[in-house]
């Protein structure tokens, strides 16, 4: 897989921390569960927590797309 020479490329990986937005509420929700042998009756305000956020991340926009795509659109503007 090689690349062309004098194309820009940035590793998305090493660009920043990336955001995880319910991640609170997903170890709550399965620490829960673990304490509780699986059981989800006792684990149902944090089944509720988790969903709501869930929930509120799907109707937040998508992002405009990768860096890499950016980049790749304004070299080709150039040439």
């Amino acid at each position: 897989m090689g690349r062309k020479a004098g194309s820009i490329y940035i590793n998305p990986k090493k660009f920043g921390a990336f955001h995880k937005p319910c991640m609170k509420e997903m170890v709550t929700f399965l620490s829960c569960l673990a304490l509780n042998s699986n059981c989800d009756e006792k684990c149902v305000r944090h089944k509720d927590l988790l969903s709501t956020c869930m929930d509120s991340q799907s109707k937040k926009n998508k992002s405009m797309g990768s860096i890499n795509y950016h980049l790749q659109r304004l070299s080709r503007g150039r040439k």
